[in-house]
């Protein structure tokens, strides 16, 4: 047994499956992680083309629907949103800029409605916001995650549109 003892000493076989078995799980945590966060950022993206599909499909609407109908209903099939949850996850807003000479400018949120004054400069916008929820396969690499287990993300796009005065 005490010739044994010296030889196990210098004996180095294994020492590989040794480190491997050590640092494994540290590698396969952060391979997971990069995966899981490139999943998060892929759905943010697809958000962001959505959102940027609604405003160029603004100037294509049909009569058989509202304009907030079409654009919601196109942002919501281009992020994968299910149609039932268009209404809540997608936004629609319209914003009257009334610029006078003096610079000073009045924001009217009535965008059909609301004219500027006679000497005032108007500015129309349209903004589109798609809103929704992604589950990490492992919560531990996302801060701000919510207590139901998702990471809430949104995308905005706008424009501004045509004013014929």
């Amino acid at each position: 047994m005490r010739r044994f003892l010296p030889l196990l000493k210098r004996d180095e076989r294994g020492a590989a499956i040794i480190e491997l078995a050590l640092t494994a799980p540290i590698l396969a945590l952060m391979t997971i992680g990069v995966v899981d966060m490139s999943n998060a950022f892929s759905r943010k993206l697809a958000l962001e083309q959505a959102t940027q599909r609604g405003v160029e499909k603004v100037m294509q609407t049909t009569g058989d629907t509202t304009v907030d109908d079409t654009l919601k209903a196109e942002v919501a099939a281009q992020a994968g949103i299910p149609a039932a949850e268009a209404a809540d996850k997608v936004t629609v807003t319209y914003r009257l800029e009334c610029v006078a000479t003096d610079g000073s400018v009045t924001v009217k949120t009535d965008y059909d409605y609301d004219e500027c004054g006679g000497t005032e400069k108007q500015a129309r916008y349209i903004e589109i916001e798609a809103r929704d929820e992604y589950a990490p396969m492992f919560p531990i690499h996302f801060m701000g995650i919510d207590a139901d287990g998702t990471y809430h993300i949104s995308a905005r796009a706008g424009m501004r549109t045509p004013s014929w005065d």
